[in-house]
């Protein structure tokens, strides 16, 4: 009878092979074409990514990511390759563990076959989104169970659900946010989250009438948006606030990251940026907790354009702080994720 052995799948969301145009457009094209993401009918999908999105956004995007890029490659690929090696030294013995790219490389396709080559009885896939999102968490779930269908195979896969309440999480977050924040003096932290179209989260409300219709509809955690992406970054960041001592009148939080101009959940970022220097914050710090690897998001789009804005209107400082990367708090963290936090069986 053959041993049991799990195997574990870190997905993160992708990056560009290189921050050249024709890698950048071959990226956009894969992620912007994925009907999770720009949930609108194919055909006029199509003619959005294909004829209008894709026309010019390669070209802006690659001098944006070449302003991140380093001589290892594209920060989120290496800073997601180093966390998944130090979970496999770890596990040593254990369980094999590999990394997936939901869009790019290595793919999930790549990633299930490396586990499967190892002979491993049951996969456990985790995707590395501490917020569930239909957008990044439900379109991983779809494409692993898309490459189980195609390799036909028979090995269970179960995929560990949104980590975003952890203790283990938030308390990597509140410790590697401690080192840099006991150096600040700072007005105001905002936590910047990724953003979403309302529409996506209005989706994940069963009963169709309290996500962004309920008066502060996000401020706790009730049956009708347990799956809110908005109800739970604001969850986040009241915890990591607290475990940082941050009290309520000193924190705002935000998201960042809208595409078009279909409504996206508020406040925006970049919104803040502009008004609160006019309010007397001078100096401030962004804290991104849904981001568990800095990426373009981070270290341009908040640490570049953003600090670039916040100055324009007034501001003196704007610190990023990194994001968890592979410090050891949260291999510590995605190793206790890995063996405790809640999953749900993948048919």
């Amino acid at each position: 009878m053959n041993k049991e052995k799990t195997g574990y799948l870190l997905i993160n969301l992708g990056t560009p092979d290189s921050p050249y145009p024709e890698d950048v457009r071959t990226y956009l094209d894969e992620f912007l074409m994925d009907p999770e993401v720009i949930d609108i009918p194919y055909p006029l999908r199509w003619i959005l990514v294909k004829l209008l999105i894709l026309k010019d956004r390669p070209h802006q995007s690659s001098a944006q990511y070449k302003t991140i890029w380093t001589k290892d490659g594209s920060p989120l690929y290496f800073y997601t390759k180093a966390l998944t090696e130090k979970v496999k030294k770890h596990l040593h013995g254990e369980a094999e563990v590999e990394m997936a790219m939901r869009y790019g490389s290595p793919s999930i396709a790549k990633g299930v076959e490396a586990l499967l080559r190892k002979h491993v009885t049951k996969i456990v896939i985790c995707p590395l989104y501490p917020q569930y999102s239909l957008a990044a968490t439900n379109s991983s779930v779809l494409a692993v169970q898309k490459v189980m269908k195609n390799l036909r195979t028979k090995v269970p896969v179960e995929s560990i659900k949104a980590f975003y309440s952890e203790e283990s999480y938030l308390e990597a977050v509140a410790k590697i946010s401690q080192k840099y924040l006991k150096n600040e003096s700072y007005d105001m932290a905002i936590f910047s989250f990724h953003g979403v179209p309302e529409r996506q989260v209005k989706k994940t409300d069963k009963t169709g009438s309290y996500c962004l219709t309920a008066k502060d509809c996000s401020l706790s955690i009730v049956e009708a948006n347990i799956d809110c992406y908005r109800a739970q970054c604001y969850y986040t960041a009241r915890k990591v606030a607290e475990k940082l001592n941050i009290p309520e009148s000193k924190y705002r939080v935000a998201f960042q990251s809208r595409l078009g101009r279909t409504p996206w959940i508020k406040p925006y970022s970049d919104d803040l940026y502009r008004e609160l220097p006019q309010k007397g914050i001078r100096n401030m710090v962004v804290l991104c907790p849904s981001f568990v690897a800095d990426c373009l998001e981070t270290l341009e789009e908040v640490s570049v354009r953003g600090e670039e804005e916040f100055k324009k209107y007034g501001g003196e400082k704007m610190t990023l702080i990194p994001s968890l990367n592979a410090e050891p708090e949260w291999v510590d963290a995605v190793l206790e994720i890995l063996k405790t936090a809640p999953r749900e069986k993948l048919g």
